[in-house]
C-alpha cells in the first residue's frame, strides 16, 4: 500500500504513556487511518490501551521491538508519543526506515536535535509533523481566520494566560511544560508565523523545587507589537485565556467558557492625528472607539480527530502539514532563548532558528 491510494494509511504510535492513549483513539475513530500497532517498552500498557478502547482490539500489535515494527511495510507513519528527551532518536529511526513521523510537542528538548529531525525528513522527502494540538480547535482556526482576514486590524498585543493548581514536572520547567500550546497557538495565528525580535523571560520557585514553577514571558514583534504569556503551576484557580488585541478590534479566547469561547470587541484607540509642534516634540489626538461585541459561531469537533485528518492529507498531498517541523522549530527556539534569559536574570535574548548560538542582545 502506498500513500497515494484512497486506502486507510498504516500507522503505529509509538508510546502508551500519557498522550499515547489519546492518539490511539483518534486514529482508530478516523477513516483515514488504520493503527496496525502500539508501542511500548511496558507492553502490558500498552495492551491496556488498546483493550480498553474498543474489545481486545483485534488485529492491533501491541509490541515493544521498535525496529521490527519499523520494519513492516503496512506502516507508512509512526506517531511519537514519549517524552522529549527521546524525540530525535526514536524520529531518525523511523525517518531512516522512510517513514512519516508525528510528534508529540515540544518537537525535541533542543532546538538542536529539532533542527536534525526537520533536516532528516527534508533530505529523505518525508513528513514531520509536530502535534500542536490547541492549533485544530474550532476555537484557534477561527482566531486564525480573523486574523489573516483582517477583520481585528494590524496586530498590536497578545496577552495569554495558562494559570492552574497543576503538577510540578519532575524533568522539566514551567516553561517547558505549559508554554509550547501557548507558542504554538501565537505561530499558527500571526501573519508569518512566531518570528519575535527577541525573548526575556522572568521564573520564580517559591517552593525551592530547583526550576521555575510560575513565570513569564515577553516577546516584542515586529512593528513595535507586543506578545505576553504567563505560565504557572501553583495558582489555586485555573484560567486559560488569550486577548488579541488588534487596530481594528479586540478578540478574547476563554477557552473555560464553552457557551462562549470567542469574543470580538469593537473598542480600542484611534490615533486620529500626530504633529510636531515648534520644540520638535510629537503631539497626538487620541480617540477612544466603543462600538459592538460579537461572539463567532464554532463548530462542535475534536481537535486530535482533526490534527490526525491533517496529517493523513499532508501525506497523500505530499506537502506540508500546518503544523509542520518548522512550527515546532520556532517554538523550541523561544522555549530555548527563554532559557538563555533566565540565566541571564531577565535579559533581553535574540531568537534564531538557523544559527547554533542564542545572543543575547545588548
Amino acid at each position: 500500500m502506498t500513500a497515494e491510494t484512497d486506502a486507510p494509511l498504516g500507522v503505529a504510535v509509538i508510546g502508551a504513556g500519557y498522550w499515547g492513549p489519546n492518539l490511539v483513539r483518534n486514529f482508530r475513530a478516523s477513516p483515514e487511518w488504520d493503527l496496525v500497532a502500539v508501542c511500548d517498552l511496558d507492553t502490558e500498557r500498552a495492551r491496556d490501551v488498546v483493550g480498553a478502547q474498543g474489545g481486545a482490539g483485534a488485529g492491533i500489535e501491541v509490541t515493544d521491538d521498535l525496529t521490527a515494527l519499523l520494519a513492516r511495510e503496512d506502516v507508512v507513519a509512526v506517531a511519537i508519543a514519549t517524552p522529549a528527551r527521546t524525540h530525535r532518536a526514536l524520529a531518525e529511526q523511523a525517518l531512516h526506515a522512510g517513514k512519516h513521523v508525528l510528534v508529540e510537542k515540544p518537537l525535541a528538548d533542543s532546538v538542536e536535535a529539532g533542527r536534525a529531525m526537520v533536516e532528516l525528513a527534508r533530505r529523505n522527502d518525508l513528513i514531520l509533523m509536530t502535534d500542536h494540538t490547541f492549533c485544530y480547535t474550532p476555537a484557534v482556526q477561527r482566531i486564525r481566520e480573523l486574523v489573516e482576514d483582517g477583520s481585528l486590524g494590524e496586530i498590536l498585543f497578545v496577552d495569554s494566560v495558562r494559570i492552574n493548581l497543576g503538577l510540578v514536572q519532575p524533568d522539566v520547567d514551567v516553561f517547558w511544560d505549559l508554554a509550547p500550546h501557548d507558542l504554538s497557538i501565537l505561530d499558527y495565528v500571526l501573519l508569518g508565523g512566531l518570528q519575535p525580535i527577541g525573548v526575556a523571560a522572568q521564573g520564580g520557585d517559591p517552593l525551592s523545587a530547583g526550576k521555575s514553577c510560575l513565570g513569564y514571558l515577553s516577546l516584542p514583534l515586529a512593528g513595535g507589537a507586543m506578545a505576553h504569556v504567563h505560565v504557572n503551576w501553583l495558582s489555586p484557580t485555573k484560567i486559560r485565556q488569550m486577548v488579541i488585541g488588534g487596530s481594528k478590534r479586540t478578540l478574547v479566547w476563554d477557552d473555560l467558557n464553552p457557551q462562549q469561547r470567542l469574543s470580538v470587541f469593537d473598542r480600542g484607540v484611534d490615533l486620529i492625528q500626530q504633529s510636531v509642534d515648534s520644540a520638535d516634540r510629537r503631539t497626538a489626538s487620541i480617540n477612544y472607539r466603543l462600538g459592538d461585541t460579537w461572539a463567532p459561531a464554532l463548530p462542535e469537533r475534536e481537535a486530535l480527530g482533526e490534527m490526525v485528518r491533517e496529517y493523513a492529507a499532508a501525506i497523500r498531498e505530499h506537502r506540508d502539514p500546518a503544523t509542520d517541523g518548522d512550527a515546532g522549530l520556532r517554538v523550541l527556539s523561544v522555549l530555548e532563548a527563554a532559557q538563555t534569559s533566565l540565566r541571564a536574570h531577565g535579559a533581553l535574548v535574540e531568537v534564531e532558528t538557523s544559527a547554533p548560538m542564542l545572543e543575547i542582545v545588548r
